[in-house]
């Protein structure tokens, strides 16, 4: 697909600034789970996840450049080109993170005093993971596909102009 990637006629994030962003935030989501799952070490999971929950309402209610996670991004990728995507997308994929890590912070705040809520605690630090992994690894991020399936399904509005997706993997 050849896009004139200087003129588009929507917000942009830049597709690298985004991947970084998501290694980072894996990182600090696998450090999180390795000291509670496999050393016992529950203290660190709130304050590492509510770093993170920080960090994704600076980028959806402030401005996502302010967010810690892509300032640092940003200076990672600073001799790198920039590859702008629609930030529509990404919003929408934020205020996922922004609702997983959430839920985490409380279950994690709940296990620092009853045990029953490590299972629950640890599920989602998995389903976060996960969904981190895919997208640093492979450049997939699930919530721009479940925002474009929202779309479909007529739960959220058809922008009026498509915004195009990492790696060009939706249409425009």
């Amino acid at each position: 697909m050849n896009l004139d990637k200087t003129n588009v006629p929507f917000e942009t994030v830049d597709e690298r600034q985004m991947r970084a962003s998501a290694g980072i935030m894996f990182l600090l989501g696998l450090i999180a789970f390795i000291n509670a799952f496999l050393l016992e070490n529950y203290i660190v999971v709130p304050f590492i996840s509510g770093f993170l929950l920080a960090n994704f309402i600076i980028g959806l209610f402030i401005n996502m450049k302010y967010a810690p996670t892509i300032i640092l991004a940003k200076f990672i990728t600073r001799k790198q080109s920039k590859v702008p995507i629609g930030a529509v997308q990404k919003k929408f994929a934020w205020s996922l993170g922004l609702g997983i890590s959430s839920l985490i912070f409380v279950l994690s705040i709940l296990l620092q005093s009853n045990i029953l809520f490590f299972e629950p605690t640890c599920f989602w630090c998995l389903i976060c993971l996960v969904i981190l992994y895919i997208e640093t690894a492979f450049g997939i991020c699930l919530g721009c596909k479940l925002y474009f399936l929202a779309i479909k399904l007529g739960l959220k509005k058809e922008p009026k102009i498509k915004p195009n997706c990492m790696g060009d993997s939706c249409e425009i």
